[in-house]
């Protein structure tokens, strides 16, 4: 089988194939080579079951070290089956949420999310333990103990309602970006539209960054009183049309389209969208 998936390249800017691909990742000993064939797998959502057995096998590389002591290729390889929708990897990805490298954990639970498998409920779960006291920075290092904010936004889209008391105290945590998680999840879980309320009103903030985040949020939950919002937001525009593309598509799933006829709400979305470009 030679598949092009439209004359994708290699790193050295030559047509690859999934073969190629697959073999550089399973058979090469050149780290940049097996990060890059990762990275290409998922990027071009190929779901070959070689290329998934591939991918699960690099979860458990030893070999690309980085000078830090973290797992690149084990990263890279989790975001991969994050966009594959095999969930046959489940329960190697739930493994990784015990690697010793921050951006593993991340990666993992965010492929989890992705993947959408209840099973990863309690591993998640296993990583906000000891709360918000627990969830304090690692000293030298950019981020906290625990990837908080992918674990936060899993659990709320993985719908784990026995885990709303543990995660309501982290609206309350130092970091801003964690609290929105928190709120996120909550309103995942609830339905309660307070929540919602809180991230528009991050909207407003002076910090941009803060402003993105909750934005993104919002788009993610398809929060669809939040649209005039959202186009009203100090930030980029190609980030408005990002989340609200999340809020209308929501939208139309709630709202069973093409069943039914394109209604007012996702019209009104629309015509923001289209004052955006």
């Amino acid at each position: 089988m030679e598949q092009d998936l439209q004359q994708p390249i290699d790193a050295e800017g030559e047509p690859l194939t999934v073969e190629q691909a697959i073999a550089n990742l399973r058979q090469t000993t050149d780290a940049g080579l097996r990060y890059y064939a990762a990275w290409w797998l998922g990027r071009f959502r190929v779901t070959e079951p070689l290329a998934i057995e591939s991918l699960a096998l690099a979860l458990e590389d030893e070999s690309d070290r980085a000078p830090d002591g973290g797992y690149p290729l084990r990263r890279n390889a989790a975001r991969a089956l994050g966009k594959l929708g095999d969930r046959s990897v489940v329960p190697a990805l739930i493994q990784c949420l015990a690697c010793d490298d921050y951006y593993v954990r991340e990666s993992a639970a965010q492929a989890l999310e992705a993947l959408g498998d209840s099973r990863a409920i309690p591993a998640l779960r296993a990583l906000l333990a000891g709360g918000v006291a627990a969830a304090v920075a690692v000293p030298g290092k950019p981020h906290l103990v625990q990837p908080y904010n992918a674990v936060l936004e899993a659990l709320g889209t993985l719908g784990a309602t026995d885990a709303v008391e543990e995660i309501a105290p982290f609206l309350g945590h130092d970091v801003a970006q964690v609290q929105n998680a928190a709120t996120r999840a909550l309103y995942q879980l609830t339905g309660d539209a307070t929540y919602c309320d809180r991230l528009v009103e991050r909207l407003q903030e002076p910090n941009l960054q803060l402003r993105r985040s909750a934005m993104m949020d919002l788009g993610a939950i398809g929060y669809l009183p939040a649209a005039e919002a959202i186009a009203t937001t100090l930030a980029e525009n190609s980030l408005k049309l990002i989340a609200l593309q999340g809020v209308l598509e929501s939208h139309l799933r709630q709202s069973d389209f093409p069943s039914q006829a394109l209604s007012d709400d996702a019209r009104r979305v629309l015509v923001l969208m289209d004052e955006l470009l």
